[in-house]
């Protein structure tokens, strides 16, 4: 059973977990090369910072440490109506051609009504009909017809960019965007937000380490804020995850583990055991929480009141982690999915 030098404190408010982030460094795109982001590295035992890039990871980590990673793969599941006037981001397909989705504006999404998208060129529009409203605000669609993500979707990205895009006066949606809101290991389709502290590795540094993957498809659980006033009402939805087989032993035999961002970690601590399984986790880490099956985290920058900061907070200490993002905002890190990263050890 491993352990984890946690600090324990109350931390029990979304509003504890806020800081100032001037807009110009929410990172619009990603670096030139996935490599070359910069990363913070926070030694815990003596409380040391270095600043550092990514490409210097290797020298942090030995050959028996072990590289936990996520290896969902994000679908192009944002589509828009044929008139441009609702925004639909296809979540999870729980039966064929059933959607679970988040429609925008959602007044517009009442049960009954129909919406038109275009399927691609050469084929006919693709209707699909409103059936119910669930009580977290998604909506049930039912397509009449085959829908091809691939042919017709945009990667989703998050609004913080797509909005700052647009100040900016650029496109919301690029063609890199596919490429570069994806990991270089991506393999098993189904997540809507992609495991983005996987976006520094190249294939010829991931094949540095040694490393492990595991899967969950990231959804509403992970990227939704909190916004209830005290975090044990906030209420995660469920996510589907799943472990290999050969897992284990490969944790087994690690002297270190290293969860490389927030999503892998939710699995390592939110599985009921490491063999080879499927299944759903509902798992919302904070302080006080105790890490009982990683020994390090390799994490990008997370937003304000947001579940993943407060997932980092219970492994440094909710007061030095906010301490640690002054110090990133000073010197001028780039933040959130295409941001910077930090490896905490």
């Amino acid at each position: 059973m491993r352990s984890s030098p946690n600090r324990r404190e109350p931390g029990a408010r979304a509003a504890d977990y806020e800081y100032e982030l001037p807009p110009e460094l929410i990172a619009t795109h990603p670096a030139v090369r996935r490599e070359e982001s910069r990363l913070l590295i926070y030694h815990r035992a003596t409380d040391r910072v270095e600043h550092r890039r990514f490409y210097d990871l290797p020298e942090y980590l030995g050959a028996d440490d072990l590289l936990v990673l996520n290896d969902s793969k994000v679908q192009p599941a944002a589509i828009a109506t044929r008139d441009g006037r609702v925004e639909v981001l296809l979540l999870e397909e729980t039966s064929p051609r059933h959607w679970v989705a988040l429609v925008k504006p959602g007044a517009r999404a009442k049960p009954g009504m129909r919406l038109l998208f275009a399927a691609g060129e050469g084929k006919p529009d693709l209707e699909a009909e409103v059936l119910k409203t669930l009580p977290g605000g998604e909506r049930v669609l039912r397509f009449f017809g085959e829908l091809d993500v691939n042919a017709v979707g945009e990667m989703p990205l998050p609004p913080y960019i797509r909005k700052r895009r647009e100040t900016l006066g650029e496109k919301e949606h690029v063609a890199e965007d596919f490429e570069r809101y994806q990991t270089v290991y991506a393999k098993q389709p189904g997540s809507v937000a992609a495991p983005t502290a996987g976006f520094h590795f190249t294939p010829e540094l991931l094949a540095r380490f040694r490393h492990a993957f595991v899967t969950l498809h990231v959804g509403l659980g992970t990227f939704r804020p909190v916004k209830t006033e005290f975090l044990e009402d906030h209420e995660m939805h469920e996510e589907v995850y799943s472990i290999p087989e050969g897992f284990e032993a490969a944790y087994e035999s690690a002297q270190r583990v290293v969860a490389v961002g927030t999503t892998s970690a939710r699995v390592l601590e939110g599985a009921p055991n490491l063999r080879s399984h499927r299944g759903r986790t509902r798992i919302f880490i904070h302080p006080p929480y105790e890490f009982q099956r990683i020994d390090a985290l390799l994490t990008n920058f997370h937003l304000p009141h947001s579940t993943l900061l407060m997932l980092v907070s219970a492994l440094v200490g909710r007061e030095r982690l906010l301490e640690l993002y002054r110090e990133a905002v000073g010197m001028k890190y780039r933040f959130f999915s295409y941001g910077d990263a930090m490896l905490i050890l």
